[in-house]
């Protein structure tokens, strides 16, 4: 079910990791495609006699006897680099698409598990603390979610006091240390995955420059047999390789951003889970010290 719930945001990744690559092939097809411009009409020699005008006939319709567009194939740009390079290139390029989709794919999955720990927050102030005791309240929780488990470590911890070793703990340091515990693994758990927005962020560019200088020394080494080194020959190797910059780049930023903005919301979002833990340890010691 898990899965099934993850795949929007696993979609959505793989649409946006291609975004980078779909726009620099639709703008290379659409240079391509591009009609030739007009040729401006000789001027009509003055010395000649104007030749008297004739009954106009009927124009043809558009396409009718006439070329239409003229379509020039584009030797260069994203396919050229797919079709001509080697497995490095190739392998380079795939590795980057795998980065952006991963990031893409964390940035999702990682907003929506903010969005359900603001919803659970709301619930508190509206069930938990409603509740006439810690239990009832620990009831109205919904399985599985952070505050639920922090209340049920807070509830256990005062329950489970007990041993030799245990005993030489006060009850309000085991309840801190169950409680801490609990708010660690919160945040533990919200940190997933931004390791690797902060690994994309930092080596994409230079898996793209990689893929930049590979390109470039191929380009290069041909032109070197063909002997010709004129625009030509030259323009459009060191174009395609350039690509691999453009695309390292366009991985790299969103994985940037998304990192320092979910740290951002992380913060925010264990404020309110501190804020939790505060107020149950407080509860907790208060029932304890009025028995």
């Amino acid at each position: 079910m898990k899965l099934f719930n993850r795949l929007p945001a696993l979609l959505g990744a793989a649409l946006l990791a291609l975004a980078p690559a779909v726009t620099l092939l639709v703008a290379s097809e659409a240079r391509a495609q591009a009609p030739a411009p007009a040729q401006p009409a000789p001027a009509a020699d003055a010395a000649k006699p104007a030749e008297p005008v004739k009954a106009a006939t009927p124009t043809p319709p558009a396409g009718a006897g006439e070329p239409g567009k003229e379509v020039i194939e584009n030797p260069y740009g994203l396919e050229a680099l797919w079709k001509g390079g080697d497995f490095v290139a190739r392998g380079t390029l795939i590795i980057l698409i795998i980065m952006s989709m991963g990031s893409w794919y964390i940035m999702f999955v990682k907003v929506y598990e903010q969005m359900k720990l603001f919803r659970q927050a709301r619930e508190v102030q509206n069930k938990f603390w409603q509740a006439s005791s810690v239990a009832d309240g620990t009831s109205q929780l919904k399985e599985g979610t952070a505050f639920r488990y922090i209340a049920e470590s807070g509830v256990k911890s005062t329950v489970h006091h007990e041993g030799k070793l245990l005993e030489q703990i006060d009850l309000n340091t085991w309840v801190t240390m169950s409680l801490q515990r609990a708010v660690d693994n919160v945040a533990s758990r919200l940190q997933d995955g931004l390791a690797f927005l902060a690994t994309v962020g930092s080596t994409a560019p230079f898996v793209g420059l990689f893929g930049t200088v590979w390109g470039i020394y191929h380009a290069l080494t041909a032109i070197g047999i063909a002997g010709q080194a004129s625009i030509d020959k030259v323009a459009g190797p060191v174009g395609e390789a350039l690509i691999m910059t453009a695309i390292g780049l366009a991985v790299a930023v969103p994985a940037v951003l998304g990192y320092n903005w979910l740290v951002r919301r992380n913060k925010v979002t264990m404020e309110a889970v501190r804020g939790f833990s505060a107020d149950l340890h407080g509860v907790l010691m208060g029932a304890k010290g009025t028995r």
